[in-house]
């Protein structure tokens, strides 16, 4: 069985990923920092009769990090990693003159550092699997100049670039950065709450990450929309 570690699984698009894995046999490491939130989802993932193992923590510790890759080698190894964990770096958005810094920073730890420093401990089990893959996920505010949206695009844009080198250093694998774009959930909610414009569910992209996973393209930048207009 193939394996995966899903951070940020326990709701919107990590938890959709998870319940198709297992629906197509993949067996499953996820994380969340909700441990109730998470459980649940494991519940409802584990249905589908794969092995699912939910662990709640932080990514930005080292020790969570090494429990993850040491469970999903219990399980196999580490074929697939989906860095999915994000945070905004306040809640909801704010202009750069008054982002707190304390927020910023811990934007820039959950989305970037964490995922380089979960690499860095799967690392050895990605290059032994013959399918090592990781994706990131991107958003828009990464390399588009959205007012409130810096601090959180900015990491981003740090995450895509680790990304990109990431996928030069290691050719052996696949490395994909993939902006889901705008979709229904509680982080969107969150950075905007008086924005109430109906978005697409996070089941409708699911879709564009099984196609990578199918076709496995070459490691590089990569839309959701792109990836399901390919048919």
């Amino acid at each position: 069985m193939a394996v995966a570690i899903i951070t940020g699984a326990s709701k919107g698009l990590g938890r959709a990923l998870a319940d198709a894995l297992a629906a197509r046999g993949w067996d499953l490491v996820l994380d969340a920092r909700g441990e109730g939130a998470l459980k649940e989802a494991a519940g409802a993932v584990a249905g589908h009769g794969t092995r699912v193992v939910a662990l709640p923590g932080d990514v930005t510790d080292a020790g969570h990090r090494a429990e993850l890759v040491a469970a999903a080698r219990r399980l196999g190894g580490v074929d697939l990693l989906v860095h999915n964990a994000s945070a905004l770096g306040a809640e909801p958005l704010l202009p750069l003159a008054e982002l707190p810094l304390d927020g910023f920073r811990r934007a820039l730890e959950v989305n970037a550092v964490a995922a380089l420093g979960l690499v860095q401990e799967a690392l050895p089990a990605l290059r032994a699997s013959a399918v090592g893959a990781v994706i990131t996920m991107g958003s828009d505010a990464a390399v588009e100049a959205y007012p409130a949206w810096g601090g959180y695009g900015a990491s981003k844009a740090a995450l895509g670039l680790l990304a990109g080198v990431l996928g030069a250093e290691e050719p052996g694998l696949r490395v994909w950065a993939v902006d889901p774009g705008d979709m229904a959930t509680a982080l969107y909610e969150a950075a905007v709450p008086l924005d109430d414009a109906p978005r697409p569910a996070p089941e409708t992209v699911v879709p564009a990450f099984l196609r990578l996973l199918e076709d496995r393209p070459v490691s590089g930048r990569y839309t959701a929309a792109a990836l399901l207009e390919r048919g």
